[in-house]
């Protein structure tokens, strides 16, 4: 059974950070890019950050510079470290890996920054 399940989010002021984490099982993860979104309430899933199979990166102009995505194949396991957070960043974050014309997505994880 494919199962991802994100962690990590939480309330932070801004120019703080946090690190989502995603656990993945049931696939071969290392050869699925591994990729997070964010939602607004009402709006559609943004991609903000992917890692390749190949470990190539990409990000969106609104989080580069301030985001890293990584991942570990020996854990099965994406992470995206969230520095000098803004309040434009809260939002539900997902992970999702694609691969071999396949989607898999977690569930979410809420990232609030306020003062």
């Amino acid at each position: 059974q494919v199962q991802l399940v994100e962690s990590g989010g939480g309330s932070v002021q801004p120019g703080g950070s946090l690190r989502l984490s995603c656990g993945a099982s049931g696939f071969n993860f290392e050869y699925y890019a591994m990729s997070w979104y964010r939602q607004y309430p009402g709006q559609e899933r943004e991609l903000i950050a992917t890692v390749s199979a190949t470990w190539h990166t990409e990000y969106a102009d609104s989080v580069k510079g301030r985001f890293t995505i990584s991942r570990d194949n020996d854990k099965n396991a994406a992470f995206l470290q969230m520095d000098n957070l803004k309040s434009e960043d809260t939002a539900v974050y997902f992970c999702k890996a694609g691969g071999s014309g396949v989607n898999y997505w977690g569930q979410g994880t809420q990232v609030i920054v306020s003062s």
